[in-house]
């Protein structure tokens, strides 16, 4: 519905277009808006002290314009003269950059410890990757010692932060294995297997 509208719409604008252009162009000029007193005194003061002051603003002068022609401004200006020079050195500046020695060290750079470039100052209430290793550590080993409370006080972290991380990350520990106890396992293992492998040819 909405598009039949905006077309019926559409149409009725553009009836007999070209008549009502005609009429608007045939009407008389529009009046130019109301000037302000002080312009119209400025006006009839002029026109008292030159009654042909608008005809000489409507016809050329011949002697402004030979002046005119005649002017012409030197400048002293070194603005122009310093662009240049600034962009003369850029332009030798980009020249040598592109000439200059490629490295001879193409071996690869080292990686960080930790995967990434540790920052050198760490605002509070934040705590880099090492020291979160290292105070989980800390309280896994020695709970008593280290405890949420001194370590916030520590790394100058929340306290509830803290206990969150104690309770949810913690560090893998090795276990090595008494070689004694392995030993005993094995041949207790083997008394085993030479049992069954007894029976069952005892069987056959």
């Amino acid at each position: 519905m909405g598009q039949v509208a905006s077309r019926v719409v559409r149409q009725a604008k553009r009836f007999n277009v070209e008549n009502r252009a005609h009429r608007v162009l045939e009407r008389e000029k529009p009046t130019p808006a109301p000037k302000f007193e002080s312009n119209l005194r400025d006006m009839e003061r002029t026109l008292e002290l030159d009654p042909k002051f608008v005809d000489k603003l409507n016809v050329k002068d011949a002697s402004l314009d030979t002046r005119l022609k005649d002017v012409y401004v030197t400048s002293q200006d070194r603005f122009i003269k310093r662009v240049q020079e600034r962009q003369a050195k850029e332009a030798a500046s980009s020249e040598t950059q592109d000439q200059r020695v490629l490295p001879m060290d193409r071996k690869t750079p080292e990686d960080f410890e930790y995967g990434y470039m540790e920052p050198n100052r760490i605002t509070p209430g934040r705590c880099t990757l090492r020291q979160a290793l290292k105070f989980i550590n800390d309280h896994q080993l020695d709970p008593e010692a280290w405890p949420a409370k001194k370590i916030s006080n520590e790394y100058k972290l929340k306290e509830p932060h803290v206990e969150n991380i104690l309770h949810y990350f913690k560090t893998f520990n090795m276990y090595i294995p008494d070689q004694k106890y392995k030993d005993t396992l094995l041949t207790q293992a083997k008394q085993q297997l030479l049992r069954v492998k007894s029976d069952t040819e005892s069987s056959t």
